[in-house]
């Protein structure tokens, strides 16, 4: 637990300071760093979230979802003792994601969107979605490293080799049936039976919808942008199911 507000590791801004539950009853603070969508966990922090508190967890995610965000750095650097955090990989029944650690054991930081797979909440799109969005798009952004794939090229993130992957309402269900009865209430609707046309029809209205309150709020756009972003698409997805 953070006594004091953190410097971002990659981009040395101070992160946001956010409580949340333990499944022990207690007490935690993440340090959150909305600009680069990144989490830093102090040890075993990502173990001890309630499953209220991931819940939680995806709701601010929804509703800071429109802010402007940029590319984590090169170098990303421990906040506590200031040295190289190690990229390395960590495996979950949901897929491969990228993690950055201190090799002093203060902690570890990742992307939104590797936290996303760690907890299971994304499955793997199947080739003929792929196919699908590729007729449509040009570019997306990982879900595990937030690298940009093209794929039209690549059916796999060409960064870190992970399969594509998608945050959607029936990977959640899934994965708050095995956090608890709690938690598993939250998310009885989830989609089913979709076909792979609907499902990229529906994520591209969610992600423009998105972009076009995004330009809103700020009145330009932010460089770079243009990249299709699962992540977001699927949390608005995701969310537009819970609220029916």
């Amino acid at each position: 637990m953070s006594a004091s507000p953190l410097a971002c590791p990659s981009c040395r801004q101070t992160m946001e300071q956010h409580h949340f539950a333990c499944s022990t009853g207690s007490a935690l603070v993440l340090d959150v760093c909305f600009a680069c969508q990144g989490l830093w966990f102090d040890p075993q922090e990502n173990t001890r979230l309630a499953p209220a508190s991931v819940l939680a967890l995806f709701t601010l995610l929804h509703e800071r979802r429109g802010e402007a965000s940029h590319p984590m750095a090169e170098r990303l650097a421990c906040p506590r003792c200031s040295q190289a955090l190690a990229r390395g990989y960590d495996m979950a029944q949901s897929g491969r994601y990228v993690t950055y650690r201190c090799a002093q054991r203060h902690g570890r930081f990742g992307t939104f969107g590797a936290f996303m797979v760690e907890k299971g909440f994304v499955r793997h799109l199947t080739s003929l979605e792929i196919e699908t969005l590729a007729q449509r798009l040009g570019t997306i952004a990982c879900t595990a490293c937030g690298g940009t794939v093209d794929i039209r090229r690549d059916h796999a993130c060409p960064w870190c080799r992970s399969a594509l992957s998608l945050l959607d309402p029936q990977a959640v269900q899934q994965a708050l049936s095995r956090y608890g009865q709690a938690a598993q209430g939250q998310a009885q609707r989830a989609l089913q039976g979709d076909s792979p046309e609907n499902l990229a029809d529906a994520l591209i209205a969610l992600e423009r919808s998105r972009m076009r309150e995004e330009r809103e709020r700020q009145r330009q756009r932010l460089e770079g942008s243009d990249r299709f972003d699962l992540l977001s698409a699927g949390i608005e997805l995701v969310w537009t199911w819970f609220r029916r």
